[in-house]
């Protein structure tokens, strides 16, 4: 809720900046080239202070992010999105450290899934509430609500800890070598190689869609602030369901490689038909795409990171995470910029759409024609 909460309120905000919406890319992207730095050296500090604690100190930075960011200056507001993404980075290693130690081997799909399904839940709520937060309170006491509840919610945390910071260590040590490995142990894995490289163009698309929608709706397609924010909740909806059933499917009768194909075909397919809103589609018509969309654009984490979770060794699971994650975010990192040039050069989201749509278009063919049975 705390990233999406800024291409909620951005169209208003930028309006006061005297700047693009389209630079919602760039502060978006800013969050991940921090979370893409830190995600390799989470194990690090998963392993020395527990993964609740890591949670807890996480919550607190995106909090604090927030914090800059209802500054009005545009620097504040860059020093809050890169604090905000060094909160970011973490998070799921670390959820993933504390699940592989209690998920059966035939169900880590749909748990893991399950898991995932707090980014959606948090994406819908942005797109529920902030828009209503905007036009009650203001983008910038907007902001302070949301980090408030990162704030709330790191508190009642603590109580697990006893529970969950069992595994400590000492003697854990952070190293470049460290660091280097846990990416190096993504790309040289076989099974692993191809879903990570995947990852990095289904992230992007996925950030596209939660980031430029809401400005898309509003400036192409001639819609309110409220109902492009409940097409953005309604995308991300879309998202909590189908991360749920494509993790029970990659668990039971399709395997998670092939699944992850699937998927990229059918965000490519989603991507063009967003392209091709206008004022003369029903806005149910527009509805049931955006569902579909964020069904597979976002429904597909889950599958891809209980993935990695079941090939490698239960001790190296946050290590291996965070290797994956440093793809994952640094499709974001290079995407939104990307796009928002696209979208600056030649004024067409369309485009910028469509061209994202290529790239999940092959990586989906390349895994539909490289899954191999284990």
């Amino acid at each position: 809720m705390s990233a999406v909460a800024i291409p909620v309120f951005m169209p208003v905000a930028a309006g006061e900046l005297n700047i693009p919406p389209s630079y919602v890319g760039i502060f978006m992207s800013l969050i991940y080239l921090a979370a893409t730095a830190f995600a390799p050296v989470s194990g690090y500090f998963i392993d020395r202070f527990g993964p609740i604690c890591v949670s807890q100190f996480c919550l607190i930075l995106c909090a604090l992010g927030l914090g800059a960011f209802s500054i009005p200056a545009i620097p504040m507001m860059i020093i809050g999105a890169l604090i905000m993404g060094i909160g970011y980075g973490p998070v799921t290693p670390a959820s993933s450290h504390l699940l592989v130690r209690t998920t059966p081997f035939s169900m880590m799909s749909v748990v893991f899934s399950i898991k995932q399904t707090g980014v959606p839940i948090g994406g819908a709520m942005a797109g529920a509430i902030v828009p209503h937060l905007v036009i009650f309170c203001g983008w910038k006491m907007s902001a302070l609500v949301v980090g408030a509840l990162s704030l709330i919610l790191s508190i009642s945390l603590h109580h697990y800890r006893k529970q969950f910071d069992t595994e400590r260590s000492k003697l854990s040590r952070l190293s470049w070598k460290n660091v280097m490995e846990s990416i190096k142990m993504t790309v040289v894995h076989p099974e692993l190689r191809y879903i990570v490289i995947a990852s990095f163009f289904f992230s992007t698309m996925q950030l596209c869609l939660v980031s430029f929608i809401v400005t898309y709706l509003i400036e192409d397609v001639q819609m309110t602030l409220i109902q492009a924010g409940i097409l953005l909740a309604t995308a991300q909806a879309g998202g909590i369901i189908g991360r749920i059933v494509w993790g029970a499917l990659a668990d039971r009768c399709v395997k998670p490689r092939l699944m992850l194909g699937i998927l990229g075909i059918a965000m490519t397919a989603g991507a063009l038909s967003s392209a091709a809103f206008s004022l003369q589609w029903p806005f149910f018509a527009v509805l049931i795409v955006c569902a579909l969309f964020g069904a597979a654009a976002i429904g597909w984490n889950g599958v891809f990171l209980a993935e990695v979770a079941r090939v490698a060794k239960p001790e190296l699971t946050a290590m291996a995470t965070g290797g994956s994650l440093f793809f994952t975010f640094a499709g974001i990192l290079v995407g939104l910029p990307a796009f928002s040039l696209i979208v600056e050069k030649s004024g067409s989201y369309p485009l910028g759409f469509g061209i994202t749509a290529v790239a999940t278009f092959v990586c989906g063919m390349v895994l539909l024609f490289s899954h191999k049975s284990r």
